[in-house]
């Protein structure tokens, strides 16, 4: 098997997670080939500043 972690922050997708977009990521990732492992909520430190944002980690896996 093969893994990959997709970060996403709330930033990256233009303001809060929603459903929606959330759901483009999952599809995109299905298209090449990818199925959802796991899901887990984080807060992310950002690039500037000493704070984070909300932010989830989806991991995928597919067989080598």
């Amino acid at each position: 098997m093969e893994y990959k972690v997709v970060e996403i922050r709330e930033g990256l997708i233009g303001g809060k997670l929603s459903g929606k977009k959330l759901e483009k990521i999952l599809n995109e990732q299905a298209r090449e080939g990818w199925l959802y492992k796991s899901m887990t909520s984080v807060d992310v430190k950002g690039r500037v500043g000493p704070g984070g944002v909300d932010g989830l980690l989806v991991v995928f896996e597919r067989p080598n």
